[in-house]
């Protein structure tokens, strides 16, 4: 259109397809003028008349398209109020007409606020913002879009309320608030209110200041008067205003779009455009008559038809007539009130009869006309508007047991997305990243609401395990009536959710078309772009939660997406038998560095992208024929990266990168599968490693980035010998067809959303399918003891089959202390996925068959010195293995605090223990033989175990000092976390040193091996200096236990005392005779020893003889003078009931062993005067002199140092030698 409004109309110069019946002589002009005349008044009749039947048409007033401007002019202001009612300001609201969230001086806090000033998103820790009207008079509502469900305050406040990071809407006096995360209401005091919200709920906020009351509704349903008698009078005003908590985010409707559920009586703050609205359905219906009109230019005569096969190609005449009202129509559909409430409702009641899309044609000529009628700018803007309803409402709908509302509005989205020209600028200018929450199916809050109840009548969940773990089908008859009615039950409602599935797939597979090339570039080059831009958004705002996607929605997103793929891929695997199935799909490595497709610099296994592109550069001119550009190569920067070159990172990098994605997290290991669509996901992600059949070399191609904008269609797919992303193809790689090379690269972008964001989200459902799993089980467990039957159901069934864990198993063991990985965050999440494998029978099973060379390269790098590493985790991999074979530890839950707090659920539990022989043995042989390494590594572990322990005694000093301050005193909760993490690290570092010692006692009893004395001297001063910390009378450690402070639960006497207990066991009872008299020799010596500190184990100490009782005391408040020495109760073995009674003999044979060699000892130790005594540790007589500089120091002291250093401690020149030292006697 050229033109707009008054009486005549000028078409723009476009070709005008008119097709009439092929039967019938064609129509060259309009119609004639009694004809039109009786066509145009049964169109446009008066509106003070009622339509008037076509019979009686002859007998008005001629009307021809000359006189139409002025008769719909007169039409349309009919019955229009002399001034827009948008421009009166509303008795009772003062504020500017068009209300919004008042961003610049009507908030606290940090909040991010969209660029219709009506969402808001929390950015600090309780941010609070108002709108710019207030309200004093009147009935009133406006709605809040709840888009995430935490902590938020939703209501009504004044200007005098003054908020702040603490307190918000509904905690100062003039403030009202409802919260639907915790179901209160505010009024700076709070009491029980309404339900429980949820994201995608929709909150209406209602205040009567006639009669005093603020109400809330949640989805149309009132919650009840929550405050009545609120104040009112001259002065006060009050805002529409909300609180909320970092993250939490809302969408405002204070009447600029129609209210979802409009309440009798109350008024939008917000007036609706009343003139536009009446305006717009009096067009819609003139609209809707020439859709169900025909004109028979035969008989002369204006016939009825079916408004549903209506067609753009027909009658001149209709073509103006339309021209004419759009002419008053377009500029009306640019506006979001009129195209909700007019065009969205006009276009799902087209649908409302049933059937598929694609029986509702009306819609597609529709959208034509839109495009033929309407000037672009129009249609863009109403299309966008159109779109972001559809959105808006699918979001935001209850959900019914039909899902009746999500199907009704995919079903019009699929409709109009079959639109050729309305898709591809959909797709390129609105849709991402929004499309996501079209592939989202919202889980309802409230059962009962959503029908679920009366779909799924009863629960079942399986409680019953054959000795593998299996589901047993030996069930009661109760039970198959209960599983059977559950399995229907989930049968209806997986149908019900299949149709929202395959709509939401439906739009997916029109994005992903390809064939539409004849308006431009085919939808799903587009779609690539966006998805290629949606991934890296959700890649470089991996910090900033508030920017992300969320997990939920990118679940559902790449389930359908793998859906259409495959679909896509099948038929090209058609088409073209040569191509490889979808069953044996995999990401081609060409992608990954031939500069095609963008990786926004993620992090790879060997590092940056411009890293590997500088130092392979050879071997991708060698082995994958790509030429690397040297201008590209010398703008990359290596500042951040400064690791050595490895020989074996040259093998294959491209292949690592989809093998990351895959093994990200340990939630990989255990997530549930989406069918045929996880299948299809795993293949692509691992087939990278497998290797192919070499072939000829092709020839070498020169490459250079491209950036995503621009890329053209041969880029991606190629033509004429141009191989498009597959440029560049190794000589291991086979020459044949794979699929459609866009299909690839979508591959490539699954793999690579489900590494960024999906395999968290697996994670959560797995760990809530394991803990109902763990109550249902815990349940019947306790319903059948209650009944006499005692069957103990095991461990949760392994969720892979025993040959994929050992595939993965395998990988892990391979992989996660591979060199070549650089990456941080990758090699954490490898090593926490083979220490989520020991935890379990089942995967630690799969590791014991993964091949024996594996296994033991596997323990040699668990074995690897501590330093400059994650130690942490690998110690604890280590426990992991021993845990069930250590003194006292068998234990499920740490003893203590069976006893303390039996009821509490959140205190630390540990898996049943599973200790592994096989690798306990590889161990052994490995210590055994690899001296070197066998020195090293315990080296490093008695270093970690003195940090580790150092640490723990400096933090509770500080926590024991603070408790005992006068005045009120809170410990910071992290710094209990961090000292509670350096006592379970003392643990697991003195259970590693217990199995070390048990399996190869002679790395510390046979000192013909290099550092064996010096280290089993470390190993007793360690221990004597726990020992004393821990044991003495009125020590700080007992202060602090007794103290009961939440976040060091774990902190007791037990852990520590039996692992040490342990140690001492293995070396001075169970080995052999000569090594047992060294022992007792070395553990003498120490300083540090001291004999009541052994007694005290079995609660003998020096001052306290009386009978061992649990250590467990009520809290005493320090200071207290009623802890006296008398009343304090003391640890002993024999009152702990994980200890065996042959572990307690041996601790009794050790102790009168020990008091013995006590008494011996310091009968024939002669008294060494302070000038012989070592100058380092004053401890030890001086026994080595250093060469060349001749200094002197005990052999500990010198042999412990030169495992670190080689300088001299004094002079600090270079240590070549070491030689014994005695001292000459001196002449009488």
């Amino acid at each position: 259109m050229s033109s707009k409004g008054g009486g005549s109309t000028a078409l723009t110069l476009r070709n005008y397809r008119l097709a009439s019946d092929t039967d019938k002589p064609k129509v060259t002009g309009l119609v004639n003028e009694k004809l039109l005349s009786d066509y145009l008044h049964h169109v446009f009749p008066a509106s003070h008349l009622p339509r008037p039947p076509l019979a009686s048409l002859s007998l008005r007033k001629p009307l021809g398209f000359q006189d139409l401007g002025a008769h719909l002019e007169r039409l349309l202001t009919e019955g229009e109020p002399t001034e827009d009612t948008r421009d009166q300001p509303v008795d009772g609201c003062l504020g500017p007409l068009t209300v919004v969230l008042d961003h610049t001086s009507g908030f606290e806090g940090l909040l991010f606020v969209d660029d219709d000033l009506l969402g808001v998103i929390g950015h600090s820790n309780f941010s609070s913002i108002r709108a710019t009207t207030c309200v004093y008079r009147g009935k009133w509502a406006y709605e809040v879009l709840i888009s995430s469900q935490g902590l938020m305050q939703i209501g009504w406040c004044t200007l005098n309320c003054r908020f702040n990071q603490e307190e918000g809407v509904g905690d100062t006096p003039d403030s009202y608030a409802y919260d639907g995360n915790r179901v209160r209401k505010w009024n700076v005091t709070t009491t029980n209110y309404g339900k429980s919200w949820a994201a995608g709920d929709i909150v209406s906020c209602l205040i009567d200041l006639d009669e005093g009351t603020i109400t809330f509704c949640l989805n149309g349903q009132s919650l009840g008067t929550a405050f009545s008698n609120i104040k009112m009078g001259p002065g006060v005003a009050y805002f529409p205003a909300i609180s909320l908590s970092f993250k939490e985010s809302v969408a405002f409707n204070f009447g600029s779009r129609p209210l979802r559920y409009p309440v009798e009586g109350y008024l939008p703050l917000q007036n609706p455009p009343t003139a536009d609205l009446l305006r717009a359905h009096k067009l819609l219906g003139y609209i809707k008559t020439v859709l169900s009109t025909t004109l028979d230019t035969q008989e002369e005569k204006v016939l009825e038809k079916d408004s549903a096969c209506w067609s753009l190609h027909g009658e001149p005449t209709t073509l103006v007539t339309l021209a004419h009202i759009f002419n008053y129509f377009a500029p009306l559909m640019c506006k979001v009130y009129l195209v909700e409430d007019v065009l969205m409702n006009f276009l799902l009641g087209i649908l409302e009869g049933g059937g598929s899309v694609d029986e509702h044609p009306l819609i597609q000529q529709l959208l034509d006309l839109f495009w033929l009628l309407m000037e672009d700018y129009e249609v863009n803007e109403c299309l966008k508007q159109l779109m972001m309803s559809l959105l808006r409402a699918y979001r935001f709908s209850p959900i019914i047991p039909d899902l009746g509302f999500q199907i009704h509005y995919l079903r019009l989205t699929t409709a109009i997305l079959r639109h050729e020209k309305s898709r591809k600028y959909l797709l390129s200018n609105v849709l991402y990243p929004f499309i996501v929450v079209f592939f989202y199916i919202k889980t309802p809050l409230r059962v009962k609401e959503a029908g679920l109840e009366e779909l799924i009548p009863t629960t079942w969940w399986p409680t019953r395990f054959d000795k593998e773990g299996k589901e047993s089908k030996d069930e009661s008859a109760e039970e198959r009536l209960r599983r059977r009615a559950y399995e229907r039950g989930c049968q209806r409602l997986k149908k019900r959710i299949e149709v929202v599935e395959e709509l939401q797939v439906q739009i997916l597979k029109l994005m992903l078309n390809n064939k539409d090339k004849g308006t431009g570039e085919a939808s799903r080059y587009i779609f690539l772009n966006k998805f290629r831009k949606f991934l890296q958004e959700n890649a470089s705002n991996r910090g900033h939660p508030t920017a992300l996607c969320p997990p939920e929605y990118m679940v559902c997103f790449l389930h359908r997406l793998i859906t259409a793929v495959r679909s896509y891929w099948d038929e090209g695997k058609m088409r073209n038998p040569g191509c490889v199935s979808s069953d044996e799909a995999y990401v081609p490595p060409q992608l990954f560095y031939n500069g095609k497709v963008d990786y926004f610099d993620l992090q790879r296994l060997g590092g940056l992208l411009s890293h590997l592109k500088k130092t392979l550069k050879d071997d991708l001119a060698s082995k994958a024929n790509i030429l690397m550009d040297p201008a590209e190569i010398q703008a990359t920067s290596m500042d951040d990266l400064d690791e050595e070159e490895e020989s074996g990172s040259a093998q294959r990098p491209f292949g690592a990168v989809a093998m990351g994605g895959a093994l990200a997290r340990p939630s990989w290991l255990s997530s549930p599968t989406l069918g045929r669509a996880n299948r299809f996901l795993s293949t692509a992600a691992v087939s990278l490693m497998t290797p192919r059949r070499p072939l000829a070399p092709p020839e070498k191609v020169k490459v250079r980035t491209l950036a995503v904008e621009q890329r053209t269609e041969e880029d991606i797919e190629g033509s004429h010998g141009n191989d498009g992303l597959l440029l560049g193809r190794p000589l291991e790689e086979p020459d044949h067809p794979i699929t459609e090379k866009s299909l690839l690269e979508i591959l490539d972008g699954i793999v690579m959303m489900y590494n960024l964001s999906v395999h968290q989200q697996l994670g959560k459902m797995v760990v809530v399918s394991d803990d109902v799993h763990e109550y249902a089980v815990a349940l019947k467990d306790t319903e059948e003891k209650i009944t006499c039957y005692l069957c103990y159901t095991l461990s949760c069934p392994c969720k892979y089959p025993p040959d994929t864990l050992t595939q993965l198993a395998a990988i892990l063991a391979k992989h996660f202390a591979d060199p070549r990985i650089v990456g941080t965050d990758i090699k954490d999440s490898l090593m926490q996925a083979l220490a989520s494998y020991v935890c379990y029978p089942q995967s630690l099973r799969a590791v014991e068959r993964i091949p024996e060379e594996q296994r033991v390269s596997m323990m040699r790098n668990l074995l690897a010195p501590y330093e400059q590493r994650p130690w942490a985790q690998t110690n604890w991999i280590l426990v992991r293995l021993w845990r069930g074979c250590g003194f006292g530890y068998r234990y499920t839950r740490l003893p203590h605090l069976l006893k303390t707090k039996p009821e509490d659920t959140n205190l630390p539990s540990l898996q049943k223990p599973c200790p592994s022989l096989l690798l306990q043995r590889h161990m052994a042989e490995l210590l055994s033989l690899d001296k070197d390494m066998a020195a090293s590594f315990l080296n490093s572990v008695l270093n970690q175990l003195n940090w580790a322990f150092s640490e723990f005694i400096g933090m509770i000093q500080e926590i024991q000092q603070a408790a005992e301050r006068p005045e009120r005193n809170f410990v910071d909760t992290r710094q209990l976390k961090v000292c509670a993490t350096c006592f379970d690290l003392s643990v697991s570092l003195l259970r590693v040193l217990e199995m070390t010692v048990t399996l190869v006692p002679q790395i510390f009893l046979d000192w013909t091996r290099p550092s064996a004395e010096l280290l089993l001297r470390r190993l007793a001063q360690l221990l004597n200096q726990v020992l004393n910390r821990v044991t003495a009378e009125r020590n700080l450690f007992d202060r602090v236990v007794n103290l009961r402070l939440p976040g060091l639960e774990s902190v007791d006497h037990y852990p520590i005392l039996v692992a040490v207990t342990g140690i001492l066991v293995r070396i001075l009872v169970d080995c052999e005779r000569q090594g047992v008299s060294r022992a007792a020799s070395v553990l003498l010596s120490d300083p540090c020893f001291q004999l009541h500190s052994i007694q005290h184990l079995l609660g003998e100490g020096e001052t306290s003889p009386a009978a061992a009782v649990l250590p467990q005391t009520p809290a005493v408040h320090p200071g207290d003078p009623a802890a006296a020495p008398a009343e304090r109760k003391h640890f002993s073995l024999h009152a702990c009931e994980y200890i065996s009674l042959e572990e307690e003999q041996k601790v009794e044979q050790m102790l009168a062993f020990l008091t013995i060699e006590s008494k011996q000892a310091a009968a024939s130790t002669a008294p060494t005067s302070e000038e012989d005594l070592c100058p380092i540790c004053y401890a030890h007589s001086i026994s080595a002199v250093f060469k060349p500089c001749s200094h002197k120091s005990c052999k500990a002291c010198i042999n412990q140092h030169l495992m670190n250093n080689k300088d001299c401690f004094f002079c600090k020149a270079t240590i070549t030698g070491v030689e014994d030292y005695s001292k000459k006697p001196t002449a009488s």
